[in-house]
């Protein structure tokens, strides 16, 4: 199998392990039921994935380099070195073009799986963390942006009483306000 199509079926598999945990919850997640879904033999599911667990990593390892990649390609494409990390953390979580639901479904099925598997995206975001503290900013209001935008996302994710559309542009403005004044 070429490479081009290799990734095209890995892509479908993940997809499928998400939309199955989203829709099912983890414990409906078994090789049988993302061959089946996906459309494709178990065989062909085993040899890209050998069991449930690296079918999880694997959903965590390609939402997790996307975050990172947009992460990295907004801070380097920013013309203002000055704060640059804690913008593209903002935008990255607020207006990503990943599927949020994607991230909170993995997330949660590593949580529930075997939280050892959380420990690249602990890592990540250590670095993520490293690269805030150290935008040239004080790192204390840096790191509440940070802090924040995850509250967010956890409010939003988990339906724990996100703001409102309008009550939320205003956290999000006044986010990036406290930026400018360390400017």
């Amino acid at each position: 199998m070429n490479s081009s199509k290799k990734e095209i079926k890995r892509e479908l598999i993940l997809k499928t392990v998400s939309q199955i945990v989203h829709e099912e919850g983890v414990e409906k997640l078994t090789l049988e039921a993302v061959a089946k879904r996906a459309g494709i033999s178990k065989g062909g599911l085993l040899y890209h994935f050998p069991n449930k667990e690296t079918l999880i990593l694997g959903m965590i390892e390609q939402l997790s380099n996307n975050f990172v990649e947009e992460f990295n390609q907004k801070a380097n494409a920013d013309h203002h070195s000055r704060g640059k990390w804690t913008r593209s953390y903002m935008e990255t979580s607020l207006f990503g073009d990943r599927e949020e639901n994607d991230l909170y479904t993995a997330l949660s099925a590593a949580h529930f799986t075997n939280p050892q598997m959380l420990q690249r995206l602990r890592d990540e975001y250590f670095e993520i963390q490293d690269k805030i503290e150290n935008d040239e900013l004080d790192p204390v209001r840096s790191t509440i942006v940070r802090l924040a935008i995850d509250g967010l996302w956890f409010a939003e994710m988990f339906g724990l009483a996100p703001p409102k559309a309008e009550l939320r542009q205003r956290i999000i403005e006044q986010l990036k306000a406290s930026i400018k004044e360390d400017e």
